[in-house]
């Protein structure tokens, strides 16, 4: 058998956001959010797309999104590129989705939990080997936890996940097993085909029950991420290169310390910038404009304008 790669927006979506998902996302959720306890018993899988309420403001495209039957809203995003800002916009997204559940003439009290969970193919935080971080709001001094902390939010770092197969026990370990090494596999592990959500993951993610087409967009998909990477580390290190370099003249003109810092942060940013419009020109012909904001961290406006210069 051969898998896809669930790490891809396309597979994840497929895999975790489809029709036939429900108890696949119910057992997920409750490996990743709950330490593998049966705290949900029932969710209902919704549109991911937040669209605006406020004019000017951002629109937000998650992977998934669900209601769960205690009220709590959680929204997953599966994130293999490391892109500017990233932080932010899983921030954005959490207090976007939270802000905007109330309708006209709704109270506060009307306002449910959300939890943001995030996968990611890379490390948010190196300094920490945690593989499974949490962040709620709590006093600095103290650790009191906020009366109100409706908003968590929940990494996963697949990188830092290091258990070998033999090793896996937990739900959630065979959950991030999955997410990590599925692409690889050519079978089901006997022991994750025990737990019959994962068994029907694998069998939403094998090749042979997808059609010719979905097959060929995944693989599309898949090299389009190996480029990116490639791409996006360039651009980063081009940006380094040009800001000491900018840096070193301005210093020179200006006072090194200054001058230092001053050009290695433009010269980085303008670097990453070209970067991104580079990598957004290639994609206008292969996705479409939610997809390019979302991965070159450009905003709509200014895609919609290249695909306009494009046409």
């Amino acid at each position: 058998m051969i898998f896809i790669n669930p790490k891809t927006d396309y597979a994840f979506k497929k895999i975790f956001g489809s029709s036939e998902s429900k108890g696949i996302l119910r057992s997920f959720l409750n490996g990743l959010i709950y330490e593998g306890k049966p705290t949900i018993q029932d969710l209902e899988i919704i549109n991911p797309n937040l669209p605006p309420k406020v004019e000017g403001l951002k629109d937000s495209y998650l992977d998934v999104k669900a209601f769960l039957d205690n009220g709590t809203i959680v929204i997953i995003e599966m994130q293999v590129l490391n892109v500017q800002s990233f932080g932010k916009r899983v921030l954005f997204n959490a207090a976007k989705t939270y802000a905007f559940q109330l309708q006209a003439g709704e109270g506060y009290r009307m306002l449910k939990p959300v939890i943001a969970l995030t996968i990611t193919d890379f490390e948010m935080f190196p300094n920490s080997p945690m593989v499974i971080s949490r962040f709620v709001y709590k006093e600095e001094t103290t650790n009191l936890t906020y009366k109100e902390n409706d908003i968590k939010l929940i990494f996963v770092e697949l990188p830092k996940f290091k258990l070998e197969l033999s090793q896996i026990e937990s739900l959630t370990d065979k959950w991030i097993y999955f997410m990590k090494y599925a692409r690889t596999l050519r079978e089901v592990p006997e022991t994750m085909d025990a737990i019959p959500e994962i068994h029907q993951a694998f069998t939403i993610a094998n090749q042979v029950n997808l059609t010719p087409g979905e097959l060929e967009d995944i693989e599309r998909r898949e090299m389009f991420i190996y480029d990116q990477q490639g791409a996006i580390a360039l651009g980063r290190e081009e940006g380094r290169a040009e800001g000491r370099a900018e840096g070193r003249a301005e210093g020179r003109a200006e006072g090194r310390a200054e001058g230092r810092t001053e050009g290695r942060t433009e010269g980085r940013a303008e670097g990453m910038r070209e970067k991104a419009i580079a990598i957004a020109q290639q994609l206008l012909s292969q996705l479409d404009d939610e997809a390019i904001c979302k991965i070159t961290e450009l905003s709509l406006e200014e895609v919609q304008s290249l695909r306009n210069q494009d046409s």
